[in-house]
Order: C-alpha cells, then structure tokens, then sequence
C-alpha cells in the first residue's frame, strides 16, 4: 500500500470533526471502490485547513477517487511516514501542533532531521517534541507533527534551530474509531 497525503483548506471553515466524519461517510462508497482507506486527519483549531492521511494501492487509485469526489488535487501527493524513536500511540494521540514544510529544490530527509537533530535543545527549551513526519516522495514538502503547548512554542524552536519552515497550527485529531 501507498501513503497518501491531502492538505485542503476550507472557507467558510468546517465546524469540527464532526464535519470530517460527515463528509467521509459521503465519500466512503468511491474510497472503497477504489481501495482507498483514510487513516487520519488533522483539522486546524480554526476549521480552515484539513490534512488527510490515506492508503491506496497506488496514487493513481487516490487521484480518481478524489477527482470523482470533487477534490481539488493540487495538493495530494504521496510519501513515506516516520515516527520518532520511541514513540507509540498514546505519543501520537499526544500530537497538537502541525508544521508545513515547502522546498524550493529536492530536499533528503536526512539534511532536514539532520538540522533539527542539532537544533534538539531548542525544542527541549520550549517543551516541544517531535512526534512523526510526512515526507513527500519528491522530497518537496513534509509535514511534522509536535506535541507542544501551543503552535508559537514550535515555531520559535525551529526558527532558533533553522529549520526551515511554512507554517505552523494547532489541530485536533480525527480517526477511523
């Protein structure tokens, strides 16, 4: 199976998770006719921006999926997912703040952990902890989930550590279950 990843945003924004559950119980008939299972979604504590974690055959499955539901495709791609070392699910159910990263030019995953490997004191400092990342199969973009007190801890941490990245939020799980 591929990982698939999702990042949409919403204007006027969805209310909250239970938007989400509504609008896959819609489209659970084309995801299951194409092989396509959620996994998880990050939903912004504003309601404007979604990211979705799917796993399908081949990305190809996922595109006529999502063409077929409507769904702007400008923003799905496919990657790998990496956890940090040790961690389980209550860490990942832990997780509350979302970093976007963008790249002008292909970028290894191991230059990036490499450059927050060094800066681990910063976000030590500021109690913030790395959790999973999303790395896209071009190496052009990633998404890192933190457990932190808020998006603002995390975005000072990789500033002082010069991480590079887009933006940062705060989000609310949602799941299968």
């Amino acid at each position: 199976m591929t990982d698939i990843f999702l990042e949409r945003e919403f204007d006027p924004p969805l209310v909250g998770p239970e938007n989400i559950l509504e609008l896959l119980a819609e489209s659970s008939g084309c995801l299951d006719m194409h092989r396509v299972e959620w996994h998880r979604s990050c939903l912004s504590n504003d309601g404007r921006k979604l990211f979705c974690w799917y796993r399908a055959p081949d990305m190809e499955s996922t595109r006529v999926a999502m063409r077929q539901l409507g769904v702007d495709l400008k923003n799905l791609w496919s990657g790998t997912v990496h956890d940090a070392p040790g961690v389980g699910e209550k860490d990942i159910a832990a997780a509350n703040v979302l970093v976007e990263r963008r790249f002008d030019q292909s970028m290894p995953l191991q230059q990036i952990q490499d450059i927050e490997n060094a800066g681990i004191g910063c976000l030590e400092s500021r109690n913030v902890r790395f959790i999973r990342t999303f790395f896209s199969a071009d190496q052009m973009r990633m998404i890192c989930l933190y457990a932190a007190p808020d998006a603002e801890s995390v975005r000072q941490a990789q500033r002082e550590a010069g991480v590079p990245f887009t933006e940062a939020w705060t989000f609310q799980a949602v799941d299968p279950e």
